[in-house]
């Protein structure tokens, strides 16, 4: 089984061959030197993507210079930057101990840290037979790089046989400009390439290139992990999958603006309630492209705009439930993010301008036109930022003005520290504070009515500043994520009307020492 991809590949194989038997050099042309632009689709929401921007840059050209980065920061949250150039590959690749970081020897580990980028530079970033796992982590920037021929089994092994895998509470991670390839299906050891499971939720993946594999991707490791969504795949290359492009679910995925090319056996599959957006894509030389397969428990779409060129379609059985001859919707689903889509008849164009690595960043506005990333310039205001001559725009960070509506309120939180006690952080007194009982925690400030919060300040106690690391600020009512980021101090939102607001420590570098968590209308 999985043997259309093996046979197909040895086309490819034979020019590689060629190609160094003649003595040709095959060169990547210069990079960026940094992630260019910012996230799009799902991974702007639940606070944003921003990875490691406005922390220290830092060079690696081996797998332990990565980790020894990670290791080096200040707390498993200080935003980092690293830099990769070369073959990161097993022999080069160390386990690396310390108190921000928790590393392995056999994989790039991710693992329960946040606010880092990892992107290729110079002449580009390959990842040989070594995969990148995030695990319990968050904020997480990959771009520009390329990871081929992880395996599950063989030799050598590493991340499961996925090149890039996520599981167990991963949060809001952008992945960009990647090519992520294999050499075959599950029978030459291989699994997918891009894998999400154990509630991972608010993730992109744009502009890449996916090929050469048995398994493109799945959301959900089994019909009962649901608790895993909010993906956009698109401007993305999948060319010579045989199925998985991916398989989703239970959650929601929004796929635009896609080339699939030689889907082997089935393309998005969508189950066990899972909901799909599919816009504007191009399914080319292709079978049973969208629907449900291999199961009988039914997921649903939402279909717009796609052009099907040379597909073919199974007929539906008891497990199985393709789309197709002439796909229609069967749901309908809420997008909460902009995006612009290209026509579906340029896409294949220019997708293939794009997506990858060491294309040089290029991007599409929806013109249907491959644009480079404008240089960044930190003197030319963004269009969109508040005018800097006009007093009356608004910062979030600026000192919130009005009543504090935390005096007088209720609180309650977490596990507290011994000595310490939640009204401590609405009582008006610097003196006073409550600590969680470890490094993290929560504090909440609640009210007996709806009660409209823009803006919170949050203060720590003297000679503790600086100890919160990453936070996330929840709507205790909705579960929804008002903010998110790193470090106390002033934080704007959109204003909402609730009950209870609670600040999640989720990254510190002690005990924190909240003095106070004042809220303010504005």
């Amino acid at each position: 089984m999985r043997r259309p991809v093996a046979l197909r590949l040895q086309a490819a194989l034979g020019t590689l061959a060629l190609a160094a038997a003649a003595g040709v050099v095959l060169t990547m042309p210069e990079t960026a030197s940094a992630a260019a632009g910012g996230a799009t689709g799902y991974a702007t929401q639940n606070g944003g993507t921003t990875g490691g921007a406005g922390g220290q840059t830092v060079r690696a050209t081996t797998g332990t210079a990565i980790h020894e980065a990670l290791c080096g920061r200040a707390s498993s949250s200080t935003p980092i930057v690293i830099e990769v150039e070369g073959t990161i590959n097993h022999g080069n690749t160390s386990k690396v101990s310390g108190d921000s970081c928790n590393t392995a020897a056999d994989k790039i580990e991710l693992k329960q840290v946040s606010n880092i980028t990892i992107v290729g530079v110079g002449n580009g970033a390959v990842f040989d037979q070594l995969g990148i796992h995030i695990r319990e982590s968050s904020n997480i920037v990959i771009q520009n790089v390329t990871v081929r021929n992880v395996k599950k089994s063989g030799s050598p092994t590493s991340n499961g046989g996925d090149a890039i895998g996520m599981e167990s509470d991963v949060r809001n991670v952008w992945v960009d400009h990647t090519t992520l390839e294999a050499s075959g299906g599950e029978s030459e050891g291989y699994d997918g390439l891009f894998d999400m499971k154990d509630n991972t939720q608010y993730v992109t993946l744009s502009y890449s290139t996916l090929r050469n594999s048995g398994r493109g991707g799945l959301i959900g490791s089994s019909e009962s992990d649901r608790s895993n969504g909010y993906v956009t795949f698109h401007h993305n290359l999948y060319e010579n999958i045989d199925s998985r492009a991916p398989l989703l679910r239970g959650g929601i995925a929004h796929m635009y603006n896609n080339h699939y090319k030689s889907l082997n056996e089935s393309g998005i599959n969508s189950r066990a309630g899972a909901k799909a957006k599919v816009d504007n894509n191009y399914f080319e030389d292709s079978k049973d492209v969208l629907g449900t397969f291999y199961t009988d428990q039914a997921g649903t779409w939402q279909v717009s705009g796609n052009i099907y060129d040379n597909v073919t379609w199974s007929e539906p059985g008891e497990d199985n439930n393709p789309a197709g001859p002439d796909p229609q919707s069967n749901t309908t689903v809420s997008i909460p993010y902009s995006f612009t889509l290209d026509d579906a008849s340029c896409v294949p164009s220019v997708v293939s301008a794009t997506a990858g690595a060491n294309k040089g960043l290029k991007v599409s506005d929806g013109s249907c036109t491959p644009q480079s990333p404008d240089p960044t310039d930190p003197t030319d205001p963004d269009p969109t930022d508040p005018d800097p001559t006009d007093p009356t725009d608004p910062d979030p960070t600026d000192p919130p003005s009005g009543t504090n509506l935390s005096l007088g309120a209720g609180s309650d939180g977490s596990s507290k520290a011994s000595g310490t006690s939640y009204g401590n952080v609405r009582d008006g007194d610097l003196g006073t504070y409550w600590s969680p009982a470890g490094t993290t925690g929560s504090i909440s400030v609640k009210w007996s009515s709806a009660t409209t919060v823009a803006k919170i300040n949050v203060r720590e106690a003297a000679g503790s500043e600086g100890t919160v690391g990453s936070y996330r600020v929840v709507d205790h009512d909705t579960g929804a994520v008002l903010a998110s980021g790193s470090g106390a101090g002033v934080i704007g939102f959109s204003p909402v009307s609730l009950e209870k607001i609670t600040f999640e420590i989720t990254g510190a570098s002690g005990t924190p020492r909240i003095a106070e968590f004042e809220t303010y209308a504005g």
